[in-house]
């Protein structure tokens, strides 16, 4: 398979091309909605020619009312498995059963003849979201669905990656799309008070000797200022797997990633402090201009009159994040944080 197609795109392809033609032959009342979302690399664009070896296919996910789906869904299913091509594109269409004994991976096979197990998943909108995120679309979201729902997983519910849908899944996805104003407050107080506890740890412990120490601080000070530009851009950060990659797609990315990498790279703990030092200021800058607390404006110092340069002392990024909270749950939540 050299001619590596994406697997989003493939999948669309399979969609309006093998898929749609059997379902609008066989139900052509059926109402529906099909989309590539949840899990896979290939929904976040990140996918490569590595990423065929395991569950990654021409595969989507077939959406029904639960009427419908309790009335068409085992038809379908049997239709599919019997009029689907055996390949698509030169990729296999069948698919091995779930290996227990490797969480449930399945794999491309290639057939020649007889029903093809698909990777067409039928369910809800309501299950799906409920077996992806634990999250019943019939209640409200709540703060603590917010805080607790992994920002990786939100990530993958885009409504730009449905193919087709006559039940409102954009609709539903689009209840997802980004944090409420006052979440994102808290979450954006959170990040920076992260970066506060640790910032004058890293010159701490290259001071005396211990470069390893301060190096692994430091890349958690890197990651968690990536973590911060991601919130300040309304971006959902993806796994560790893909932050970098996801990073520099960001607007600041082009600017902050060779800065991030000079302090990764840094052999002592005064060239990872130069280095921060622009990352600091660089992410403060860019807080400023989001324009939702008070300006802050500020610069690098030193720790309390330590030789250890710092940019979020006495945690004044936080405290003007929380002073703009209203909602008095998540004032409560930055208050006893």
């Amino acid at each position: 398979m050299s001619n590596f197609i994406p697997g989003l795109e493939l999948s669309k392809l399979f969609y309006i091309e093998a898929v749609k033609p059997i379902i609008e032959a066989k139900f052509p009342s059926l109402d529906y909605a099909a989309a590539l979302i949840g899990p896979g690399s290939e929904v976040l664009g990140f996918d490569t020619e590595m990423s065929t070896d395991h569950c990654w296919g021409p595969r989507f996910t077939l959406f029904l009312g639960e009427e419908d789906l309790e009335q068409f869904g085992q038809s379908i299913d049997r239709f599919l498995r019997q009029e689907l091509p055996h390949s698509f594109r030169s990729y296999p269409t069948h698919c091995s059963q779930p290996d227990p004994n490797d969480n449930g991976t399945w794999r491309l096979e290639p057939l020649k003849e007889g029903e093809v197990n698909h990777a067409i998943q039928i369910s809800t909108i309501r299950k799906y979201l409920m077996d992806h995120i634990g999250f019943d679309i019939e209640e409200p979201i709540e703060t603590a669905d917010w805080l607790t729902i992994p920002e990786q997983k939100l990530r993958t519910l885009r409504s730009d990656q449905v193919f087709h849908d006559d039940i409102g899944l954009r609709e539903v996805l689009d209840r997802f799309a980004w944090y409420p104003r006052d979440v994102w407050l808290y979450m954006l107080a959170s990040g920076w008070n992260r970066v506060g506890q640790e910032e004058h740890l890293m010159g701490r412990a290259g001071s005396v000797g211990d470069e390893v120490g301060s190096a692994i601080i430091a890349s958690r000070l890197v990651r968690d200022l990536m973590r911060l530009c991601f919130l300040m851009e309304k971006q959902y950060a993806p796994y560790p797997k893909w932050l970098g990659a996801a990073f520099s797609k960001l607007n600041c990315g082009a600017d902050l990633l060779p800065i991030f990498t000079e302090v990764l790279a840094a052999r002592t703990w005064q060239d990872r402090e130069k280095r921060l030092i622009k990352a600091y200021e660089y992410v403060a800058e860019m807080h400023d201009n989001l324009e939702i607390a008070e300006r802050i404006s500020a610069t690098v110092g030193d720790f309390f009159g330590r030789p250890f340069k710092v940019i979020h002392l006495h945690g004044r990024f936080a405290e003007a994040l929380c002073a703009r909270i209203a909602d008095p749950s998540i004032k409560r939540l930055a208050e006893n944080a």
